[in-house]
């Protein structure tokens, strides 16, 4: 699924456009008690819940491609009669009226869930009537083949709302705020089966996580029997580590600044593309290759690339290895950030016998927010030394 295909499901959560057939949902408290439970057909919740549970479930297809939300497949055998892909197929396929399945999720949810506090379960059943594109990209909505059957799920933390005053309209007066249970935005979730090329895969699905970092392995290996990729963090750190082994001696400042430069420039190139850049082992190797990687060194990468959780399928995610913000120096003492295109500003020189970074200034030049003349004319014009 890629972002484009997100935010068509995006629109199904909206009162024009509503797929959703019923909802159900388990309250669970810091003990792993169920506390209460719902069962309903959507369009008999009231108008405001129903408006707040859209937020919920547009919250859970928000995010980027590739770090919030994540691709993930079934192995073979989860798809065996008793595999956690059968169990999900199961449940879409009973639209969630099958109490006892239903009980079920939730026991395996509660189960492989490691969260300390309460938290709502809720699952949704949808039925997208997908509309048929023209060759100009605009959709045809009397001209359907096809209906996308999925369920969504989102667990939400429940926390008490903050102690404060607040003002009684009734009694004019300010008093103590009575705190309540708040079901705040989701922190996991996922939509089962995946919306791929715009239609159901049943070995797949897409999965939500607020923070990236914090993706929660024994809910995704337990409940769901995912192949988990590797996080943007993890990503990001092999990347690094592979470039400074494949490079060795010649992962020197200008080959790194280089490298950086070449992402961007393929980032920016492929920004409005539906599904992020993704670097594969060729396009890796190419990449290396072209900053002066030895023979040997390449041959060595790609032994290591295939060692990688995701390096016989995806690869690295550009977004997710290369800082689109900003280009950093960190030195031992010094920070250094600049804009990504303005790389050039920035120079590795020797001065004096002593290697220095060496950035380009304008005219006017900032301390602490105190307007300051540039450097002498008689020095180095333009330029200022950092060890």
């Amino acid at each position: 699924m890629n972002k484009k295909e997100a935010n068509e499901l995006k629109k199904l959560f909206t009162p024009a456009n509503c797929a959703i057939s019923r909802i159900c949902g388990c309250y669970v408290d810091a003990e792993k008690n169920k506390r209460t439970e719902l069962k309903e057909a959507f369009l008999s919740l009231p108008e405001e819940e129903a408006f707040k549970y859209f937020t919920i479930f547009k919250s859970a297809l928000s995010g980027s491609i590739g770090k919030n939300m994540v691709n993930m497949e079934f192995p073979l055998n989860a798809e065996e009669e008793g595999g956690t892909q059968n169990f999900l197929l199961k449940l879409r396929d009973s639209q969630l009226k099958d109490d006892a399945l239903l009980e079920e999720f939730y026991d395996k949810v509660i189960a492989s869930y490691d969260y300390g506090e309460n938290y709502y379960i809720i699952l949704i059943h949808c039925a997208y009537d997908i509309p048929a594109k023209s060759s100009d990209g605009l959709e045809m909505f009397d001209a359907s083949d096809f209906v996308y059957e999925f369920i969504q799920c989102t667990i939400c933390p429940v926390k008490l709302s903050k102690a404060g005053l607040c003002y009684n309209s009734e009694s004019n007066t300010i008093e103590n705020r009575s705190r309540d249970w708040l079901v705040e935005a989701p922190d996991t979730g996922f939509i089962f089966p995946s919306f791929t090329d715009r239609n159901t895969d049943i070995h797949g699905l897409m999965y939500y996580i607020k923070n990236p970092e914090q993706m929660p392995e024994r809910l995704i290996d337990e409940l769901l029997g995912c192949v988990i990729p590797m996080t943007a963090k993890d990503q990001k750190e092999t990347f690094q580590a592979i470039v400074e082994e494949t490079l060795g001696e010649n992962c020197d400042f200008e080959t790194v600044k280089n490298i950086h430069e070449s992402l961007n420039e393929i980032l920016e190139e492929t920004k409005d593309e539906p599904a992020p850049f993704t670097l594969d082992k060729y396009q890796m190797k190419k990449l290396l290759e072209n900053n002066g990687a030895s023979q040997e060194k390449l041959e060595e990468f790609e032994q290591r690339f295939e060692e990688t959780p995701d390096g016989k399928s995806a690869g690295f995610v550009a977004s997710n290895v290369v800082n689109t913000r900003s280009f950093e120096i960190k030195t031992t003492d010094v920070s250094i950030k600049v804009a990504p295109d303005k790389t050039y500003l920035v120079e590795n020189r020797m001065i004096d016998g002593r290697p220095c970074i060496v950035i380009g200034i304008s005219e006017h030049v900032e301390i602490n927010g105190i307007t300051v003349r540039p450097i002498a004319a008689d020095k180095t014009a333009g330029e200022t030394g950092l060890e």
